[in-house]
């Protein structure tokens, strides 16, 4: 699915065709989702964070969600949920490498 190297993952706010995806707030409704995946489990706070594994944000110009592959430690079907999301959905990804 991801490289076992791969730092972090960027589903991108845009289509393999090039066009942008709606709604405008997609990536803050996705990161919603994933809120209760948190480090050392959900608080009564989790609910009105975001989880630190899928941030909205940027990605140079294109909104985007940032992932950590490490949202799989903690539940490991999030992270194949964030995929098919972006596959459903024709979002690009992009990978960030450490450079090692």
């Amino acid at each position: 699915m991801v490289s076992n190297s791969a730092k972090e993952v960027f589903i991108q706010g845009i289509t393999s065709q090039g066009k942008t995806f709606r709604p405008s707030d997609w990536a803050e409704r996705l990161a919603g989702v994933m809120s209760s995946f948190q480090p050392g489990g959900v608080t009564p706070e989790s609910r009105s964070q975001f989880s630190p594994y899928a941030l909205p944000g940027r990605y140079g110009a294109q909104v985007c969600v940032r992932v950590d592959p490490a949202i799989s430690s903690v539940e490991p079907m999030a992270l194949s949920f964030l995929f098919n999301f972006a596959r459903d959905n024709d979002l690009q990804i992009a990978l960030s490498f450490d450079a090692t």
